[in-house]
């Protein structure tokens, strides 16, 4: 087993946040190596190396660790406390299979929920889905633009800050990764006004699912998967790429739409300073209790109450 080429930067602040949902009620800052680890890390399973910490390092934070590697990690660390931020499936789709392949890989009941999606939204928009690509360094200037105004209006930018970025450097970038032709960019227009967006650069053969939001004006349209089939569908018809890389974290449409996935987990190691212990004790305390009371949400039923409140039902 050998190790990977992550190539990990100097120490940077992160915070260790304290989390109900959505909402942050509060957070710990540590100096931390981040090591992030790529698709085509976690597929090939193979053990990340940890570079010399800098003196005032706290530790490392590991992103997308395949979860078998856990135990050999924290042996290689030494004496390092291990604590494991969150577990899930880095999903991806693969594009050897083909559009019919992937289509037909889906539920029915995904596959008839798509189509009345598409269906209804292509309705609204007079008989035809507005779907607009963007490939070109001339194009993404007006593709931000519009997905911008998008973001603002979305939960990621809310509540999470993670929408479209605006910054001087994000739009360096995208126009110089458009110039080697690495960015795939598309609007969804429902009746002449602009309702999502998908914005994804390319990593070597992998298409990555970067930034993506609606607005919550359509939700009742579904315009994010409408958005996501019609993308998968030019990504397809392209025949260039490997994969389509959904990146961390969970989600219900990572689910639906992956061909397959990697079980990883991201992983903090701190050094066993006394700071750090204390730090390492409030978050699992504080996790052990949210995850106690959502159980306990979950089995007197109050959960779907709530979802069926705010829905009006």
């Amino acid at each position: 087993m050998s190790d990977i080429t992550a190539h990990p930067g100097p120490a940077r602040p992160i915070q260790l946040k304290f989390e109900v949902g959505a909402r942050t009620l509060m957070a710990i800052q540590r100096s931390l190596v981040r090591i992030p680890l790529s698709l085509d890390d976690a597929r090939a399973g193979m053990l990340p190396e940890l570079p010399a910490l800098e003196r005032e390092a706290h530790g490392y934070a590991i992103t997308s660790l395949p979860e078998k590697l856990q135990a050999l990690v924290v042996a290689a660390s030494g004496d390092m406390l291990p604590f494991v931020r969150q577990r899930y499936t880095r999903y991806f789709i693969d594009f050897e299979v083909g559009f019919e392949g992937w289509w037909n890989g889906l539920s029915s009941n995904a596959r008839q929920g798509l189509r009345r999606k598409a269906k209804k939204i292509a309705a609204e928009s007079g008989g035809d889905l507005d779907v607009r690509s963007f490939t070109r360094p001339s194009e993404l200037d007006e593709f931000h633009d519009v997905a911008r105004r998008i973001s603002l209006r979305t939960y990621q930018e809310r509540l999470l800050g993670s929408g479209l970025p605006d910054t001087p450097e994000f739009l360096r970038e995208m126009v110089a990764m458009s110039a080697q032709d690495r960015v795939r960019a598309w609007l969804l227009y429902i009746a002449g006004e602009p309702a999502a967006y998908l914005y994804c650069p390319i990593d070597g053969d992998n298409v990555i699912y970067a930034y993506v939001g609606h607005d919550p004006a359509f939700n009742d349209l579904s315009p994010g998967a409408v958005l996501q089939l019609e993308a998968m569908r030019d990504l397809f018809d392209e025949n260039r790429f490997a994969r389509f890389d959904f990146t961390e974290g969970e989600g219900q449409h990572k689910r639906q739409f992956a061909t397959g996935g990697v079980p990883c987990i991201d992983l903090l190691l701190l050094r066993p300073s006394l700071a750090n212990r204390v730090t390492m004790a409030a978050l699992s305390g504080f996790n052990r209790s949210v995850a106690l009371v959502k159980r306990g949400v979950e089995k007197a039923g109050l959960g779907k109450l709530a979802k069926k409140v705010r829905r009006g039902g």
